[in-house]
């Protein structure tokens, strides 16, 4: 398994790449951050492993 995250260009804020996929766009969560991240912000080979072990990453 591996740990995918992305981080929000504007505050630093790591997000997971299941939050991401479950939401494909969303708010940063980041205190008072307002930039939208997207699961197509994850580099393309982070987002293929990603899909291909969905149920490695489920909580």
């Amino acid at each position: 398994m591996r740990i995918i995250t992305h981080t929000c260009p504007a505050c630093g804020t790591v997000v997971a790449a299941n939050e991401l996929e479950d939401n494909r766009v969303m708010k940063c969560p980041g205190l008072g951050c307002q930039e939208v991240l997207e699961f197509a912000d994850l580099p393309e080979d982070a987002r293929k492993h990603f899909l291909e072990h969905r149920e490695r990453y489920q909580l």
